[in-house]
């Protein structure tokens, strides 16, 4: 019969040895129903418990759930109730939770009758140790993960360097299983034409503890190819010898086909090489790496037709019958449109004539890929030839799709570099030669021209009341009148002859072997031609032009200076009458040099106070009072000497100095009525005037409201004088402006009404207080009946429309009698007094009383 052990104490030493092997071993004692009767104190700290908390539990209640809710092991009881040990390694949760493992061993113990009396288990704490376990296990899990599922290919080898392992992505970039290549050698299966010296060096690499890298061509297991970047590591034992190596293969062919072949490309476009030289680097290049195929790239010429673009490894003649054929490109590119599609040559009708070349290549096949643009549209086709019937492999078709991105790009770069020279060189508008490329050409024609002591002509030509056309008539209008003007210039010179566009409205022709009486005939031609009339938006117009001529070398010997000289010729010939040319003379050159000096003058005198206003009265026709004074600009430079408002306000207008010099009229009228009104002086009020471009500023309503109350004056006050020009002008702030300085209730007065383009119809929309009637209508009324009828009609207009109507240029009492017995109320002119300073003004007023 079985009986438990027994272990009597003899010693102290006896029950100090168990004392310290119960802190070292955890011990449990488990009745036959599995239930906890009793735990020393390794256990309970092991586990975290309290004795109350295991005693009478199941022994299984201290393990995880999953465990814990399972049947009892029966297998592990029926062990120890036949009386054999079982030792385990098991997992537990303590009591904060934390999982527990112990390597536990049971132990039965037996009653007298040999059954069962209970269960003890002897257990050590090896958490620790199971961490790292398994910890070890999930790294080689996931290194097995990652060996199985990375895109590179790994292979170990032995110290032999036979194959032991391949990952799944070997598999799958080679299509090698692992049986087949275990035992093989890498460098035999894989770059076979790879030279025995090569290997060697390697093989010594990775013996001396190296890694090897390098990047090979590498062949699978049906012939295809790839490039391949390897890595390769020496695996080492404790003692330094070689035990395995590990290779990684990372497919590199398309990277590489784009460092070999894109690299040097694109460093031939960026170096602006032709296009037939950039695509024959290619051919060369693709034909380096592979050496079974002959490239070649034709280009979709302006009537779709194929035309050899480059074939460095294909006769000329070849070349020369496909361009003489005249192939569409549409036609061969239905063939082409398949990346599987290939022509057997010496079938296809189309190769017959060509027999000849391509039995002394010893070619069968011709693979066609169409080039496309961003757009989709056929540029060109890429062609492989073969000398073997076979459809092209994998290889062939990555390495083709390198090759068309980047023909596709070169073909588009040719285009794109061709639309650039035109926005660059050329008039988007009329496709004439812009300002850059025009004084190219002319510096090349003049420099001609001096070499072999040759005439050359510069014609100026700017068109006549184009502004206008465009205001009315519209943009698009003045677009199409400057395409006409293009094309009938270009009708009438030469091809020799150079024509360009400046800007705007104005077109310059040089004529090379030409002089003042050639151009002189031109110039007659030219304007002609332009005089035709034709319809434009509806309406038939007869286009002039005013032409300026210089002339090589009397005027100048540089476009620049021709140029500058037959511009000037040009307005002289406008100021004379339109539709007319001028040739230059000394004299311009002498004007414009004064213009010049007076707008640097005036730029100075503006800020420097250098200005100054006399004022012309305006008087009441019946007793004389002063009705008004008109603020007039004066200038007397130091050394120009006096200078007339007819030049400095021409000079100002053209150089953009008239809105400053209208805003300093104002501000300085003001001041001095400013002043008057708080000395007491009688004056009512002040005119000033003002050019039409003052009014384009929407600003100016609140500048002159500023200024009114700067210098405590009503609004009604200050007059402004308006040209008719204003009327015409189609700027849409110019209403606006008007509008609101009526609103602010400053007056505003038409300035010689009647010689412009007078028109009730503008009169409507002009917020105008005041019509003053043109000096020249005022000259004749003594004897002239119908500059009478026409200050009459004037003033009835101004009665009509509630206006009042200032005559101008009073200079006689017949002259004041007319205009009064017309119903004329107010009159300014040399009769009442000149205009003067503002000090005389004053005299001038007390002397009237």
């Amino acid at each position: 019969m079985r009986t438990g052990a027994s272990l009597s104490l003899h010693s102290d030493a006896d029950q100090r040895w168990l004392e310290t092997i119960g802190r070292a071993i955890a011990v449990l004692e488990i009745s036959p129903d599995g239930k906890v009767l009793q735990a020393n104190a390794c256990f309970l700290d092991d586990l975290g418990h309290s004795l109350d908390e295991v005693v009478g539990k199941h022994h299984r209640a201290f393990r995880p759930r999953s465990i814990a809710d399972k049947p009892a092991d029966d297998e592990v009881w029926r062990t120890l109730r036949s009386g054999g040990r079982v030792s385990q390694q098991i997992e537990c949760v303590a009591g904060n939770g934390q999982t527990v493992w112990l390597q536990a061993t049971y132990s039965p113990i037996f009653d007298e009758h040999g059954a069962l009396e209970r269960v003890i288990e002897f257990a050590f704490d090896v958490t620790p140790h199971v961490q790292r376990e398994l910890a070890a296990r999930e790294r080689e899990h996931l290194l097995s993960l990652v060996a199985n599922q990375t895109d590179n290919a790994i292979i170990i080898t032995d110290m032999a360097w036979r194959i032991i392992y391949v990952n799944a992505a070997f598999t799958r970039m080679f299509g090698y299983e692992l049986d087949e290549v275990l035992g093989g050698v890498p460098s035999t299966l894989l770059t076979p034409y790879t030279p025995k010296t090569t290997v060697q060096n390697v093989r010594q690499t990775l013996q001396e503890g190296r890694p090897q890298r390098s990047d090979d061509l590498v062949y699978g297991k049906h012939g295809q190819r790839f490039w391949c970047s390897i890595t390769g590591n020496a695996l080492r034992n404790d003692q330094g010898e070689l035990q395995h190596t590990v290779s990684v293969l990372t497919d590199i062919t398309d990277a590489k086909m784009h460092e070999v072949i894109q690299r040097r490309v694109l460093e031939a476009m960026v170096q602006e090489g032709p296009l037939a030289d950039v695509m024959n680097l290619l051919c060369r290049e693709v034909e380096r790496i592979a050496p079974e195929v002959i490239a070649s790239v034709l280009k979709v010429d302006e009537a779709g037709k194929l035309a050899t673009l480059a074939a460095p490894s294909l006769p000329d003649e070849l070349a020369h019958r496909i361009d003489q054929a005249g192939i569409n490109a549409a036609a061969w590119c239905g063939e082409a449109s398949s990346t599987e599609s290939v022509v057997d040559l010496l079938a296809d009708e189309r190769w017959i004539a060509h027999r000849d070349l391509i039995d002394m290549l010893s070619l069968k096949a011709c693979w066609s890929t169409p080039i496309r643009s961003k757009e989709g549209r056929v540029v060109g086709i890429f062609a492989f030839y073969f000398r073997e019937l076979a459809l092209p492999d994998e290889f062939h078709r990555r390495l083709v799709a390198v090759c068309q991105h980047l023909c596709a790009l070169a073909l588009e770069r040719e285009v794109a570099q061709s639309q650039i020279r035109q926005l660059v060189f050329y008039d988007p508008l009329t496709a004439l030669p812009n300002r850059s490329l025009l004084h190219v050409q002319a510096e090349q024609a003049i420099a001609s021209a001096l070499r072999h002591q040759e005439s050359l002509a510069v014609l100026f030509i700017d068109l006549d009341r184009f502004k206008q056309i465009n205001d009315t008539l519209g943009h698009p209008a003045g677009d199409t009148l400057l395409c006409t003007v293009a094309q009938r210039i270009r009708e009438q010179i030469r091809n020799a002859d150079v024509v360009g566009r400046l800007s705007g409205d104005e077109f310059v022709v040089v004529l090379p072997e030409c002089d003042a009486v050639q151009a002189t005939d031109v110039a007659e031609r030219i304007q002609a031609a332009l005089a035709n009339p034709f319809l434009l938006a509806d309406v038939t117009v007869t286009p002039s032009a005013s032409i300026g001529i210089s002339l090589l070398p009397n005027d100048g010997q540089d476009m620049e200076t021709l140029l500058r000289r037959a511009d000037m010729a040009m307005y002289q010939a406008k100021t004379k009458s339109r539709g007319t040319f001028s040739f230059f003379r000394e004299e311009m050159n002498l004007a414009a040099q004064e213009k010049l000096a007076l707008e640097s003058a005036l730029r100075k005198a503006l800020p420097a106070g250098d200005l100054r206003l006399h004022y012309q009265p305006q008087v009441d026709l019946n007793d004389r009072r002063v009705y008004g004074l008109e603020a007039l600009a004066r200038w007397h430079h130091p050394t120009l000497g006096h200078i007339p408002p007819t030049r400095f306000v021409a000079v100002a207008q053209e150089c953009g100095l008239i809105t400053e010099l209208g805003r300093w009229a104002v501000n300085e009228a003001c001041r001095q009525l400013g002043d008057w009104k708080e000395r007491g002086v009688p004056v009512p009020g002040v005119s000033v005037n003002l050019s039409p471009t003052n009014f384009h500023d929407l600003e100016l309503p609140r500048m002159i409201a500023d200024i009114l109350q700067r210098h405590s004056l009503i609004p009604g006050s200050l007059t402004l004088e308006i040209t008719e020009d204003v009327l015409m002008d189609a700027n849409p702030s110019t209403l606006t402006t008007l509008h609101a300085l009526h609103a602010q209730g400053v007056r505003l007065s038409m300035d010689d009404f009647g010689i412009g383009y007078s028109s009730l119809s503008y009169l409507r929309r002009l917020p105008l207080n005041e019509l003053k009637l043109d000096k020249s209508f005022v000259r004749d009324l003594e004897y002239d009946h119908t500059s009478r009828a026409l200050s009459n009609a004037v003033l009835r207009i101004g009665e009509s429309l509630n206006l009042t109507v200032v005559a101008e240029g009073v200079e006689t009492e017949a002259q004041r009698a007319v205009l009064l017995e017309m119903g004329y109320r107010a009159a300014q002119g040399y009769l009442f007094s000149r205009p003067m300073p503002a000090d005389a003004l004053e005299s001038w007023l007390m002397s009237l009383d």
